[in-house]
């Protein structure tokens, strides 16, 4: 089975977005009081925190990526012959 990339930006996002859907939910079904509001700081915070886990994110590939190209630049050529002239 192949397995994706992960990523934590959405893992992050989907995590608050499904919060904010727990804590309609209880409002809903008469567990706790909600106020309308509440939709705002929880989405934007999340994002924000998703913005800030897939920037890192990016960072740590593109660094690993670099590191992978100069020790492959930097391995000696195997020894393969050439065309005979």
């Amino acid at each position: 089975m192949l397995r994706h990339e992960f990523q934590p930006g959405r893992f992050v996002a989907g995590l608050f977005i499904a919060l904010t859907g727990i804590v309609y939910a209880g409002d809903a079904g008469g567990l706790w009081e909600t106020p309308w509001f509440a939709v705002i700081p929880l989405v934007t915070g999340g994002l924000c925190l998703a913005a800030v886990a897939g920037g890192v994110a990016s960072g740590v590939r593109r660094h690993k990526r670099r590191e992978q190209q100069v020790a492959q630049d930097s391995a000696p050529a195997p020894d393969c012959p050439g065309p005979e002239r």
